[in-house]
């Protein structure tokens, strides 16, 4: 059993939490109980989290995707009055950490996936070299587009959307979980044979097209699940805490 205060600091200096210019508030969002010893992790703090972590007697929640984003009405009404008022019903902490468990060289979103991709990482984009939350880096040995799109498939339990702006075998790779299409243009400018994200806009298609790289748009939740239950399992060994995750399914 640990306190929330001990855990959140805890936290706070295991990711580095100070180090990021976020979209929203990393840490503690909504307090409950002083006393935390189950946690239930999970991408996004929507209501049938909640609902799951209230059946499970949880006293805190951990999520990537929390509340409170900029530019967000910040009126507590509706769909958000509700969520908010289960967890003050429950008596439950919400925690969420975005960008920072996105970069965490050991438990974060990129390098997760990294590993159960089987990706070798050579270096980071998307910031410096320290908190950039993009990586890029090699594959094993060289797959056909159509090759790494069912290797995903595989891993990830969700066909990605490949754009196969490229006839050209994939050796070097780069990635960024979540909604990164954005950051297409980067991606090709290390020289890459392909880019990996969670997400795809309509003109992101006609830039791995131009670019000649191959785009997979593998899905925002799919990609962004294994941080959370890196992290969860990190506390239950260094601080003995309970920590469950549980899959809410999300196709996008």
């Amino acid at each position: 059993m640990v306190q929330v205060a001990d855990l959140t600091q805890y936290i706070a200096d295991l990711l580095s939490v100070d180090r990021f210019k976020d979209y929203g508030p990393n840490g503690l969002q909504v307090e409950g109980r002083q006393e935390i010893n189950r946690i239930v992790c999970g991408v996004t703090a929507s209501r049938a989290l909640i609902d799951a972590a209230i059946e499970a007697k949880a006293d805190a929640i951990l999520v990537h995707h929390g509340y409170f984003w900029k530019g967000e009405n910040p009126c507590l009404v509706g769909m958000k009055a509700e969520r908010i008022r289960r967890l003050f019903n429950a008596d439950i902490n919400l925690l969420a950490y975005h960008l920072p468990l996105d970069a965490h060289a050991e438990l974060g979103n990129n390098v997760q996936l990294a590993r159960r991709l089987g990706f070798t990482i050579e270096g980071r984009f998307i910031g410096d070299a320290e908190t950039g939350i993009g990586m890029y880096g090699s594959l094993a040995s060289a797959m056909s587009g159509e090759e790494l799109a069912e290797h995903i498939n595989t891993v990830l339990d969700r066909p990605p959307l490949h754009i196969q702006g490229s006839d050209r075998p994939i050796k070097r790779i780069a990635w960024c979980t979540g909604g990164a299409q954005g950051y297409i243009e980067q991606a090709v400018a290390l020289g890459v044979d392909a880019y990996l994200t969670g997400e795809v806009s309509e003109h992101t298609v006609h830039t791995a097209r131009e670019c000649g790289i191959h785009f997979f748009a593998a899905g925002h939740h799919a990609t962004e699940r294994y941080g959370v239950q890196a992290l969860g399992s990190h506390l239950a060994k260094k601080i003995k805490l309970e920590c469950q995750y549980v899959e809410i399914e999300n196709p996008v």
